[in-house]
């Protein structure tokens, strides 16, 4: 089983995103879990969603205290909370910043990955919501989940031309952490 979890702030589409992940997961034929860990947050509060993707059943219905992939929405985030904490060794980080892996000063029994994904967000959306777009670097990297499935999930949640746009950040990332 494979256990992730997203960081980012109220607003960016943290919950969306373990949403989105899970339904590709789905739809590439494994069994997968989505659920958010949030108190009475407010927009620009730290956020917290779980996903797990499975290959059978999955039983296990508490909290991902150490999983194998972390998604950082918000850089911001990196200054002020252990976004490492649990990760299992080798484990692997995902942060949307243009910073480079080394200069995140995240430890080193880990793999760092970085993309700019708001860039990508504005250049395809026109705004800065990132969350497609970090999903389809997560699949780009990883190949836990197909990035067909992940614009599927993502065209399917936001139908017409919002969801084309976003499945096209999806793809540009993918692409980014694929090259």
């Amino acid at each position: 089983m494979k256990e992730i979890r997203i960081h980012g702030r109220g607003g960016q589409g943290v919950v969306t995103s373990a949403e989105l992940l899970a339904l590709a997961a789905f739809n590439d034929g494994k069994f997968s879990q989505a659920f958010p860990f949030f108190g009475f947050e407010r927009r620009g509060a730290p956020i917290v969603s779980f996903v797990r993707i499975n290959d059978s059943p999955i039983r296990l219905r508490s909290h991902i205290y150490n999983p194998d992939y972390v998604i950082v929405q918000d850089p911001t985030l990196l200054d002020v909370e252990d976004v490492t904490s649990g990760l299992k060794p080798g484990g692997m980080v995902i942060a949307n910043t243009e910073k480079e892996p080394e200069k995140l000063g995240l430890k080193a029994e880990i793999r760092v990955r970085t993309i700019n994904a708001t860039k990508i967000a504005m250049e395809t959306l026109g705004s800065p919501i990132m969350n497609t777009a970090l999903i389809g670097a997560f699949a780009g990297a990883t190949g836990e989940v197909s990035v067909g499935s992940i614009k599927c999930a993502v065209t399917s949640r936001f139908p017409g031309k919002i969801g084309v746009k976003n499945a096209e950040a999806v793809q540009k990332a993918y692409d980014r952490m694929r090259g």
